[in-house]
């Protein structure tokens, strides 16, 4: 009878665990921990070690790693690496996980492998690995240990849960190959809206995404990326900018950089040197803009060009779309269908030459300062006297740049 009474005791125990607890609590629980893991690899890994975008009290941050080493077994400096690497990189063969060069199925279903694979790539921990945690603990444990970490969390979570206690640590381990390699680094750099033209592909997949601590806002990201704050408009919403500002209001935290929010002094008439320097440090912002004022341009014309003009929906539909693409990035086939969508529309042709003139102002590194200025207060000139209103109204905006 005593022998019955353990086996049944362990029989409830491997099948329930030390919690007992219940098929909602056990999901609760999985939730709990999943997005402590995301909010540690947003906050630490992405943001202040790869970026350096702020820098966190030594409580938070060891916290941080022995979390991580837990629930990932990552390398502080691996990870670090490699994202470096892939900003470095963005978009081409050496990008060790874009999926422009590698395509969308290997990155999103293989992109454990790939981060593998370029961590035991000697040559990138070197060059893109400085400044990460070096200390006893790193060395001894974390980096020398890394994966018995993950296995002191599947003792934990047996422990606790019995049986289902492996359900919850499977979806620990697949948490962040799924939504950080495969969604962030394939689904973030293919499918989704862009806030701003940057030289990469990357796209903010939604607005909201507290399953993906703010990492969802990826072009925002790739646009500024040594800022702490990943949101921009008012929709977005970056949960891990508000774990960061919380953690900053009780000093375990300190931002370093954010991305520049534009400023305008209402009912200024002339660009001066303050309106230059402000557009050229808010140049992503002034270029979305720009294309807002083009698609409003658009509006104005497509009824003629589609009454008059007699050109096709499709054309149409893809030709507004080349319009908004920064004219750098056409192809040559591109660049001739704008050109045969020109023929038909002036004011059209005009948005786009202008838009090309205003990018050339903050590429013209080797022009002195009033070069700069003169050409500004030109286009802005020429902008008003077009006759286009949507040009028009942009350029009393641009001038407005304090």
């Amino acid at each position: 009878m005593f022998l019955s009474a353990i086996c049944d005791t362990l029989l409830d125990f491997s099948v329930n665990g030390f919690a007992r607890a219940t098929g909602w609590q056990i999901f609760i629980f999985t939730m709990v921990v999943t997005h402590i893991t995301i909010a540690s690899v947003t906050i630490f890994l992405h943001r202040c070690q790869a970026h350096r975008a702020l820098d966190l009290h030594l409580l938070p941050s060891h916290f941080f790693r022995f979390w991580l080493w837990l629930t990932t077994g990552q390398v502080t400096k691996e990870w670090a690496s490699i994202h470096r690497k892939h900003h470095a990189k963005c978009e081409t063969e050496e990008d060790p996980h874009s999926p422009v060069t590698r395509g969308i199925k290997k990155v999103f279903f293989e992109g454990t492998e790939l981060y593998r694979a370029e961590s035991k790539n000697l040559e990138t921990m070197e060059k893109y690995g400085h400044g990460t945690p070096d200390d006893w603990i790193e060395r001894n444990l974390y980096t020398k240990y890394s994966w018995q970490g993950v296995g002191l969390m599947l003792f934990i979570d047996l422990m606790l849960f019995g049986v289902l206690g492996l359900t919850v640590w499977a979806v620990q381990m697949l948490w962040i190959p799924v939504t950080a390699a495969g969604v962030i680094n394939g689904i973030g750099h293919y499918w989704g809206y862009r806030n701003y033209d940057c030289a990469d592909a990357s796209t903010n997949i939604v607005p909201w995404g507290i399953l993906i601590g703010g990492e969802e806002l990826h072009n925002n990201h790739h646009t500024f990326g040594t800022s702490a704050k990943l949101s921009s408009k008012w929709y977005e919403f970056d949960i891990g900018w508000m774990y960061i500002r919380l953690l900053e209001i009780v000093h375990l935290a300190k931002v370093k950089k954010i991305a520049p929010e534009p400023k305008f002094l209402h009912g200024k008439t002339i660009a001066d040197f303050d309106t230059l320097q402000s557009v050229i440090a808010n140049r992503y912002d002034v270029m979305a803009k720009f294309a807002k004022s083009i698609k409003c341009a658009w509006h104005e014309e497509v009824v003629q060009l589609q009454e008059k003009a007699k050109l096709e929906r499709s054309f149409l539909k893809s030709s507004r779309k080349l319009l908004e693409r920064e004219p750098t990035k056409l192809e040559a086939r591109q660049r001739l269908q704008l050109n045969e969508l020109f023929v038909h529309s002036t004011a059209l042709q005009t948005m786009h030459e202008m838009r090309v003139e205003l990018g050339a102002i903050w590429e013209r590194s080797h022009f002195t300062r009033d070069q700069l200025l003169n050409q500004l207060q030109d286009w802005c000139i020429r902008a008003e006297a077009s006759g286009i209103n949507a040009l028009k109204d942009f350029s009393f905006r641009l001038r407005s740049y304090a």
